[in-house]
């Protein structure tokens, strides 16, 4: 039986920056094709789950949220499974769940309204890696806030040995210097002041300019600098293999390169990251650490860790919370080892008990959170430029982002997207509490 052409959707993405910057192009189409966003998927003809990998169980929590799209009638809207466990899955996902009309991976996400059509007659599934780009047939961008996400980069070519992207996401692949500053101005034209550019491994981006001459991220970055209206620029995520000079001295002389780094370690033990493939050291990374304070003396450093991976021993632990303490993060990201399907950590001997990785993954919480809390109170009495990007919830409140990527709630604030200058009066664990100079 043939479905009715969907007038309305809803877009639901989960995990990573990325994702997020995939669901936005992904509605950017749709609107494009006359379909109207809805602001939940109860009233949407048809609804797009926008799938991340990375999450524990990924795969059974995406059937879940499909069961949940069921309405009181018995009915469902058109479902769309995107995102990487689309690709991880591909026609396995109507299989198991025949309400999900259309199963679109990563790198083909820029035929979804195509597969909209084709789904009306029947199951439509793509999760070919094409050789085009599909950046070159997304539409313009035309609408954006004052802080927006920008595909550089994509895939990945480390094969860690936990992760599932160069699977679900395909080899690097950097996007031309072109298409990039003309996006990037795109978007700076519908209101963007702040643009984070994005990549699995961001700062591997690499390509030639309008000169022809070869050029890393930090060259990228120097150029989107000039670009007029662009008040701060960003990026992540990046590996530690992959900070070359260009970059770490672009934090030292570009004034809009914001002063924060992600950057994972994911362990502080040279033998679990030699298991994880990390293709880094201990040492190499806080030299790495040591040159980029050198350049920004002021910037925050941001990571990610995986407590309990396969052979993880105390010994090995206890080097990873050393390494925490010297490196005195600002922000930080931690989890329990969890084993994906077809990766190599998913079969290692010493897989590490649940209660074991609970008791290690507290303590090295606790650690962060109180480096966390420090950072932000040293932030008390000093003025700072914030960018004012969304409302409170209080009448009147804004919340913007300090230069350091910290939230800053300011009481009876400016309109969206005004820069204005704030005195910190107070920290919390996860904010900062400022006024308006003046």
């Amino acid at each position: 039986m043939t479905k009715p052409a969907p007038k309305t959707f809803h877009v639901k993405s989960f995990g990573c920056q990325m994702n997020v910057y995939d669901g936005a192009r992904m509605s950017e189409m749709l609107e494009a094709e006359g379909l109207s966003a809805s602001a939940g998927a109860d009233d949407a003809d048809l609804v797009v789950l926008n799938t991340c990998h990375i999450r524990e169980k990924a795969a059974e929590k995406v059937y879940s949220d499909i069961g949940r799209l069921r309405r009181d009638d018995g009915s469902t809207p058109m479902i769309a499974v995107a995102g990487c466990v689309a690709q991880a899955e591909g026609a396995e996902i109507p299989r198991r769940a025949p309400s999900v009309d259309i199963v679109v991976g990563p790198q083909a996400y820029h035929r979804l309204p195509a597969l909209v059509r084709a789904a009306q007659a029947g199951k439509a599934v793509d999760t070919d890696m094409p050789a085009q780009s599909k950046f070159d047939v997304l539409p313009a961008r035309r609408k954006q806030g004052p802080s927006a996400f920008l595909t550089v980069q994509e895939g990945c070519d480390k094969f860690c040995t936990y992760c599932v992207v160069p699977y679900t996401r395909g080899a690097e692949v950097s996007r031309p210097w072109q298409a990039v500053v003309d996006e990037a101005r795109a978007l700076v034209d519908a209101g963007a002041r702040e643009i984070t550019l994005l990549g699995q491994n961001v700062n591997a981006w690499q390509g030639e300019d309008e000169a022809g001459r070869a050029q890393g991220l930090g060259g990228l970055i120097r150029a989107l600098d000039r670009i007029d209206g662009l008040d701060r620029i960003r990026y992540t995520t990046s590996h530690p293999n992959d900070m070359r000079d260009d970059l770490i001295i672009a934090h030292k002389e570009v004034a809009t390169l914001m002063p924060f780094l992600h950057l994972p370690v994911q362990a502080g033990s040279d033998p679990i990251l030699k298991a994880m493939n990390r293709s880094h050291t201990v040492d190499s990374y806080l030299r790495v650490i040591d040159r980029v304070r050198e350049a920004r003396p002021d910037i925050a450093i941001s990571g990610d860790f995986i407590v309990g991976f396969p052979g993880e021993t105390e010994e090995d632990f206890a080097a990873t919370l050393g390494l925490i303490e010297r490196v005195e993060h600002a922000l930080a990201f931690s989890f329990k080892y969890s084993p994906r399907p077809g990766t190599p950590a998913a079969v290692m001997e010493g897989q590490i008990a649940g209660p074991v990785m609970d008791e290690r993954l507290q303590r090295l919480q606790a650690l962060l959170n109180s480096q966390q809390h420090a950072f932000n109170r040293s932030k008390i009495g000093i003025r700072m430029p914030v960018l004012i990007e969304r409302n409170g919830k209080k009448p009147g409140q804004r919340i913007g982002k300090s230069p350091w990527l910290q939230s800053v709630v300011i009481e009876d604030g400016p309109e969206l997207g005004a820069m204005v200058e704030v005195d910190i009066f107070a920290a919390g664990p996860n904010s900062l509490n400022g006024v308006i100079t003046g």
